[in-house]
């Protein structure tokens, strides 16, 4: 929806106070109850949004059982999300707003970032052409008109499900930044509460870390000793990455160089230590409660899109052709590593990921798009360079759920059940000493060779990059 003009009770989408449960008589207004709004994307109208309720309202008796999930708005004008019902029994989840001019983003009763997100760059959408009586006829069925999200799912492996309901059309759309191509990475995306690693010495045999103060002011890497890390795809306004096989390592017990944001929920406070439960990092929702209270998040979901550009082709065969391109990195482990693989000689790629447990169990590998084999044969339906892709990595106390979206192709699902993986809030350390544990969000390039030729580098685009925590 874009453009509509209506405010007060003709706002783009109001469930209004009532004053009766019974308006058989038709002289009275019935209090609403049991609606669910979802997947709406209104643009630049007057009113603002959506709203349960409504401040001005002659009518006493606020909605019930409604819910708002999934909904995006952008606009400069009015409030984008109004909540001024009292009623508990409403729900509010996975909501975006972008708000500029005169809007407000959070109106009514207060929102929390789990029931709506506040972006700072303006989500990218897709304009539908308008459907006519001559494209669904005056006389369409409930039944030809079944929204995807009534889809079968068949699976394809242990929890892994792809949308496959031959009759619906339930292709993927990829999140898309608004990008300006003349900008750096840091006014095309939201990078406040992030670092970044580049493989560069910081003068102590290690790589440097740049800081959200300087990372959001425009910061980029290019023709360093004639050598790039990171910019702006000055053709279409991608956020780029590159890592050499040569690139320095963060640490001297890291067999690996990667070019890498590292979630930092703390901004700008360096007061905050950058390691512990505290307001820097998240935890998962089965960590005791002492723990919920001191993190600066409980559970979270990443959502990116990428291309990757380029792998490496030298080295040893069992490291040629790996990155992984977003985790979420423990104290000490790895609950989620995501890998793309082009092996040499295949034009198609393959995606998959693992999950280190935490108690000393092995690790566990899922394959979502091809094989991580070395001798594998090529993908009849892998992923080539240059192909974007979007994937979301989603946890809730002991469920990860990772998915795999492509343009026009059914999204694949993964779930793990981390009950049995030792993630409830604590872990032992290399001394033998239980200490707490912790989770941060790593996306960008993270090379998975150290055999090949020192100038030979992988490289990904990242178009969309956004996270929310509870």
């Amino acid at each position: 929806m874009e453009g509509l003009s209506g405010t007060s009770w003709r706002l783009p989408l109001l469930v209004d106070n009532g004053d009766t449960s019974d308006s058989s008589n038709g002289d009275s207004h019935q209090t609403p109850t049991g609606i669910t709004i979802y997947n709406n994307t209104i643009v630049d109208s007057v009113g603002g949004g959506i709203y349960i309720g409504r401040e001005d309202s002659s009518y006493g008796n606020s909605p019930t059982d409604i819910a708002i999930s999934n909904n995006v708005v952008i606009g400069s004008q009015g409030i984008l999300f109004g909540n001024d019902s009292d009623k508990a029994s409403n729900s509010w989840s996975g909501n975006i707003a972008y708000a500029t001019g005169n809007a407000t983003a959070n109106g009514g009763g207060i929102l929390s970032d789990s029931e709506l997100e506040v972006v700072s760059i303006s989500p990218n959408y897709t304009k539908r052409t308008q459907l006519t009586t001559s494209d669904v006829g005056t006389g369409a069925t409930a039944s030809e008109t079944t929204s995807s999200s009534d889809s079968d799912s068949s699976s394809t492996d242990d929890n892994t499900t792809v949308d496959n309901n031959s009759g619906t059309d339930n292709s993927s759309e990829l999140l898309m930044n608004t990008l300006d191509a003349s900008l750096p990475p840091s006014d095309n995306f939201d990078l406040s509460t992030w670092n970044l690693s580049v493989p560069i010495n910081n003068g102590s045999g290690i790589a440097t870390t740049i800081p959200v103060d300087k990372l959001i002011e425009g910061y980029e890497l290019t023709d360093e000793d004639g050598k790039d890390y990171f910019w702006t795809n000055t053709s279409d306004g991608g956020m780029v990455f590159r890592d050499y096989v040569g690139g320095y390592k963060t640490s001297t017990g890291t067999s690996y160089s990667r070019t890498e944001l590292r979630e930092m929920l703390r901004g700008v406070d360096d007061e905050i230590d950058t390691k512990g439960v505290n307001k820097n990092n998240w935890v998962f929702s089965n960590a005791p409660d002492e723990q919920q209270a001191l993190a600066g998040g409980v559970d979270g979901k990443m959502v990116a899109t990428v291309a990757v550009n380029h792998v490496t082709s030298t080295g040893d065969s069992s490291q040629q052709g790996r990155v992984i391109v977003g985790q979420i990195h423990a104290a000490s482990d790895e609950p989620l590593r995501l890998y793309y693989r082009l092996l040499p000689g295949h034009t198609k790629g393959s995606i998959y990921f693992a999950h280190e447990p935490s108690n000393g169990n092995d690790e566990e590998w899922y394959e979502m798009i091809g094989s991580r084999s070395t001798s594998a044969d090529e993908p009849e339906d892998g992923v080539e360079l240059d192909e974007k892709f979007s994937y979301e990595i989603d946890v809730q106390g002991t469920t990860m759920v990772i998915s795999i979206m492509r343009e026009g192709k059914d999204t694949i699902s993964q779930e793990v059940d981390m009950s049995d993986s030792g993630y409830d809030g604590y872990y032992v350390d290399s001394d033998g000493d239980t200490q707490e544990d912790y989770m941060y969000f790593k996306a960008g390039v993270y090379n998975q060779n150290k055999s090949g030729d020192e100038s030979d580098y992988v490289q990904a685009t990242f178009y969309y990059l956004s996270k929310t925590h509870n």
